[in-house]
């Protein structure tokens, strides 16, 4: 049986201190520390904080933490409790393996809900934990088809939360009866009449997302308020598709009368056109159909009442002919609706978090620059935001706000290349941000780490390119070091100042090698138009931007080896090494993992089309001729380079079917590669003893042609 934390006087607004063994690791002793290189073992090992989520009333936070481990059923992942004025350690709240997510707090800041799996949940279901009477938290839906996502109606009487559903099922006992009556056939096959048919590791089936309605009652049963409406039933319905679900993002209206959500009715456009969004309103009894907030249609996200109930905020990103645009921080009246005003304005940086004051006057913003995730602020009622925590080194990774604090009370988390995210209290008046907990901080203190240095240079095309270097450990200036280019994925992403752990930079650098990282055109947090100019020239200007980084770097950097340099990446990152094999011969060695080599290969094979049309001149029988200038596979008479190859089996996004072309043209053409295949891992590879072995894999390929010819 799990344990709970047991709260003594929580009624108080006090929590007692738990036994020592439970709490987090003690400050770091003045004793000067013994530094070590980073290993694979230091890396994954260490415990992982994730988002906090504030009280209302500002006095707690409340957070995960993952212990990882290698042996998958010693790993365990448990709720953990910190008071926000930082005068004592976090507790544990629970002791158990199933994580737990999707906190949310009761609007009298004296409960929780979450969502997990305990003793007999076949799937995810949420549960209620009342911190103010103690004991163990109590499972509160109970749905065939699970649960996720609570949120608490202003009131605190009820829940909504999210589920997926078989078509023309309207209750829990109809779920429960196709379920059964699917499970039963003799035959297992997928049926398709629409694209798209997967996303990133999975194949989609016919279920669709729906908004249930639960009270907070011991016997309440949930009620579906989304599944009967005309809207629901209407061919293309569906959320929005993420990594690893498709949600709607439900919130309550103010008053508790009516759900907020987004949604498409266009789903099946996916193959020739953008999929157009709208967030909607309706009514929290199902009583009428959902409508319209805002005409505008685009991309809709992290939607979320201003405290006072007067304004509705939200990201939004409109959809043309360009390939990306900044999600700009938007606006609307409520209850009245109609179309939405900018809030963050002149402002050509993206808006990565936001969270509104207790007050509903500011709103604070997590902001990424060259590396670094900044905070700024902005008057709610819009205007140009300025920068009021900037960082020289890492960034913050999630921001909450307490919504009726009588002060404002930020929260957030922040890391570094070099510091694993811990849970922090901003101070936007003294620009400054002091640590709540510090559960890696002892063993990072033991790390022989350093910060990135950062530099620029123009390039041939006249634009100003953001670079970093990463030194390895027992660095010597006087010495020289082979360097390996690793290249960011996306294309619209970015080369954060955070621990890693697929592509790790210090752990890659740890046999002795110097890393350069390289914001190339088509990058994010460098402004729109950047992120935009990858249009139409997806690879080689990219791909010319990373040779000029390499020259620039072994002009400022005496320390490197320019005789001994390998490139690599992973996704974009892949593409873009794969590209490299194609076009230079500089490099003694390639890492490619989850690259295309056939822009007409990932064309067809990928669980998204229409935007590669949009990047690549149309689609690929309509004449452009990128489709062929800028696939390496169309140069494979040029190859030389050895070459490392590696794929996850389960990849959707970049199908294995480009690795296996890359791989017979490369034995087709005598090119010295290896191939790696991953058959429990997607684009991602993720589970622990894979992740050891595959840096184990790029060492020894490192190795193998970076040493040193004179040793």
């Amino acid at each position: 049986m799990w344990l709970e934390y047991r709260a003594a006087v929580m009624a108080a607004c006090l929590i007692a201190p738990i036994a020592a063994a439970a709490s987090q690791a003690a400050a770091p002793s003045p004793t000067p520390v013994v530094k070590t290189p980073i290993t694979h073992e230091k890396l994954w090992l260490m415990r992982r904080v994730g988002a906090p989520e504030v009280s209302p009333d500002g006095k707690w936070a409340v957070f995960p933490v993952l212990e990882p481990a290698y042996e998958p059923e010693r790993e365990s992942s448990d709720l953990w409790l910190v008071d926000t004025d930082g005068k004592a350690p976090a507790r544990r709240l629970t002791h158990t393996r199933e994580s737990e997510g999707s906190v949310a707090w009761s609007p009298d800041s004296k409960s929780i809900v979450f969502t997990t799996k305990r003793e007999g949940d076949e799937v995810e279901q949420v549960y209620l934990l009342e911190l103010s009477l103690g004991g163990e938290a109590r499972r509160l839906t109970n749905v065939a088809t699970g649960a996720s996502n609570p949120k608490w109606r202003p009131d605190g009487k009820a829940i909504l939360f999210e589920s997926s559903v078989f078509p023309n099922a309207l209750d829990d006992a109809a779920n429960r009866k196709i379920a059964a009556e699917r499970k039963a056939l003799k035959y297992n096959v997928h049926a398709y009449e629409h694209f798209p048919v997967r996303y990133w590791n999975r194949w989609l089936d016919d279920r669709q997302p729906t908004i249930l309605v639960q009270s907070i009652q011991e016997g309440a049963t949930a009620r579906d308020i989304l599944s009967p409406t005309a809207f629901a039933r209407a061919s293309g319905f569906s959320g929005v598709q993420g990594e690893t679900n498709i949600s709607l993002s439900p919130i309550w209206s103010p008053d508790g009368r009516e759900v907020v959500f987004a949604a498409t009715t266009e789903r099946w456009n996916s193959a020739f056109s953008h999929v157009g969004y709208h967030l909607y309103r309706m009514s929290a009894d199902g009583a009428a159909e959902p409508k319209v907030v805002t005409p505008a249609v685009g991309e809709y996200s992290e939607a979320v009442f201003a405290p006072n109930g007067k304004a509705l905020y939200f990201k939004y990103a409109p959809q043309d002919s360009e390939i990306y645009h900044l999600e700009k921080l938007q606006r609307v009246a409520w209850p009245a609706g109609g179309a939405a005003a900018e809030v963050t304005r002149d402002f050509d940086r993206m808006v990565s978090g936001y969270v509104l004051t207790s007050d509903s006057r500011t709103i604070y913003t997590r902001t990424p620059e060259a590396g670094r995730e900044n905070i700024y602020r902005v008057a709610a009622s819009g205007g140009r935001p300025t920068q009021v925590i900037g960082l020289e080194v890492g960034g913050y990774t999630h921001i909450a706000s307490a919504q009726k604090s009588a002060t404002p009370v930020l929260i957030a988390t922040y890391g570094s290349s070099i510091s694993p995210a811990e849970v922090v209290r901003l101070d936007p008046n003294t620009h400054r941000h002091v640590n709540l907990t510090q559960f890696d901080t002892v063993i990072a203190a033991s790390i022989d780490w350093r910060p990135p240095e950062h530099f620029y240079f123009t390039s041939a095309r006249g634009r100003n390119i953001h670079n970093m270097i990463v030194l390895p450990p027992g660095f010597d200036p006087a010495k020289k070091y082979p360097l390996f280019v690793l290249i960011h994925g996306g294309a619209a992403s970015f080369n954060p100042d955070q621990i890693g752990l697929r592509w790790n930079y210090h752990l890659l650098g740890a046999p002795g090698y110097v890393l350069l990282l390289t914001d190339y055109t088509g990058s994010t947090s460098f402004g729109e138009q950047f992120a935009q100019a990858i249009k139409l020239d997806p690879l080689k200007t990219p791909g010319d931007e990373i040779n000029q980084a390499v020259d620039e770097a072994l002009k400022r950097y005496s320390y490197i080896d320019g005789s001994r340099m390998c490139a690599g990446g992973a996704s974009y990152g892949g593409h873009l090494a794969n590209w490299l094999e194609a076009t230079t011969t500089r490099y003694k060695c390639i890492v490619s993992h989850a690259g295309e080599v056939d822009l007409t290969t990932q064309w067809g094979e990928s669980d998204a089309i229409y935007e590669r049309e949009i990047t690549n001149g149309g689609p690929p029988w309509a004449g452009s001729p990128i489709w062929r200038d800028q696939s390496p596979i169309a140069y494979a008479a040029n190859w030389k380079t050895p070459i490392l190859l590696s794929i996850g089996e389960k990849d959707f996004r970049v199908p294995i079917g480009n690795t296996l072309e890359n791989w017979a043209t490369l034995q087709r053409m005598h090119v010295p590669s290896r191939l790696l295949v991953w058959p429990d891992a997607w684009h991602w590879i993720l589970k622990a003893e894979d992740s050891r072995h595959f840096y184990d894999e790029v060492h020894a390929w490192l190795g193998k042609y970076l040493q040193d010819p004179n040793h």
